[in-house]
């Protein structure tokens, strides 16, 4: 048993969006930032570097079959041009298991992305690429399970690690394979620059599905936070924290009790400041949505009382970031109607409450994907997928002083 922790406006009104009375309208203080991303493209994800620059990732469809993985850097003036990290066949793209981009600790890159293997639907292994140039080259990928089966393998979480090295965390449906009764882990490999890897870890050996992984790291090594599964179908979030050189045995993060036969596919996510920590995740426990945050001082060893966050009807698929005094901001969907918004809220760090601002309406589909958010510490970034004709990848902006 695992133990219980103590924009556009004038955009908005063209769809003919509506929003709660605590958003208001579309707020004029999220400014339009043009992307990088072309026509066919989506599964966006962001990342803050330790130097405060962003990175913004995605995938591009070249044909029916064949996927690029690209991505850009904001800088002054805007995105940078868009440059290829990946491109192939056979590729796993999918709404809710997306690709991503880390800026490692000697300014290295490290990117991962999903391509299928065998012929079952959801057979995919994970692949990791290399860059030590920043982006201009990048190593042949490798794949950081060694079980070899034809199973799921994603939903990753990656961290810049010792040595200029990577930490790759990840969804592993090993046990699954041939057998009828078997069950999802959560396990981790960490990576060096020469593509050798090591230290391949289970934090977890019974969790849910297909809920995304959340990672941050802290002074004593790393927290990850996921969607547990007991053997009664109660599926709230855990969090498995490495100090010493080791896993340590994971603790729930709040006793929600939400208890679900199947996975709802939303996860948790989790930002990092030096000891201080927020993790926000989406719940249904008691048949009510919700959406809730948390914070640590002690980088994950002990929790406060969770603070709700969304307007009263959410669809959860969350992003958070930490402010440079503490609070946090939350991203997340909220049902308008037929449709959604996405929304934030800042939650300052002794419990007060912000207003909601909504960033842009989306679809309530699985089609538009996850909303991400990541500060540079003055801004807020946010990317998102467009549904029109064409898939397309949008991106904005948020001054932070206009919280």
């Amino acid at each position: 048993m695992k133990a219980k922790l103590a924009f556009l406006g004038v955009f908005a009104m063209s769809l003919g969006c509506r929003s709660s009375e605590s958003s208001r309208d579309f707020q004029t203080v999220i400014q339009p930032l043009s992307s990088p991303a072309q026509n066919r493209s989506s599964v966006p994800n962001l990342f803050s570097a330790p130097d405060g620059k962003i990175y913004l990732s995605w995938i591009e469809s070249l044909t029916e079959e064949r996927y690029v993985l690209k991505f850009s850097v904001l800088e002054k003036n805007g995105w940078s041009s868009a440059r290829t990290i990946a491109q192939g066949e056979k590729w796993f793209v999918n709404w809710a298991d997306f690709p991503s981009i880390c800026v490692l600790n000697n300014g290295a890159l490290a990117a991962h992305w999903l391509a299928k293997v065998g012929n079952e639907k959801y057979a995919y292994a994970v692949k990791i690429s290399l860059s030590p140039d920043g982006g201009n080259s990048w190593t042949e990928p490798i794949t950081p399970h060694t079980d070899g089966t034809p199973t799921e393998h994603g939903f990753v979480s990656l961290l810049p690690w010792e040595n200029g090295g990577v930490l790759a965390v990840w969804l592993d449906g090993r046990n699954m394979w041939r057998n009828d009764n078997g069950v999802m882990s959560i396990r981790s490999a960490n990576i060096a620059m020469n593509k050798n890897f090591c230290n391949e870890a289970v934090l977890d050996d019974r969790v849910c599905d297909c809920c995304q992984t959340g990672a941050g790291l802290t002074p004593n090594g790393a927290i990850v936070a996921y969607r547990d599964r007991s053997e009664n179908e109660i599926r709230d979030i855990a969090v498995a924290r490495f100090e010493n050189g080791a896993w340590l045995q994971p603790e729930t993060l709040f006793n929600d009790g939400w208890e679900i036969n199947g996975c709802p596919v939303n996860g948790p996510a989790v930002a990092t400041a030096g000891n201080n920590a927020a993790i926000a995740w989406y719940t249904e426990a008691k048949d009510t949505a919700k959406v809730k945050i948390i914070f640590s001082r002690d980088g994950g060893k002990t929790f406060g009382r969770p603070i709700r966050v969304d307007d009263g009807d959410p669809m959860g698929r969350v992003s958070v970031s930490l402010l440079s005094n503490k609070d946090a901001v939350v991203c997340w969907m909220e049902m308008i109607e037929s449709n959604a918004e996405v929304r934030i809220r800042r939650i300052r760090f002794d419990g007060g409450i912000g207003k909601s601002i909504a960033v842009t309406p989306t679809s309530a589909t699985r089609a538009s994907g996850f909303p991400r958010m990541a500060s540079d510490g003055d801004e807020l970034i946010f990317a998102w997928t467009k549904l029109a004709d064409e898939r397309s990848v949008l991106t904005a902006k948020m001054k932070l002083s206009e919280l």
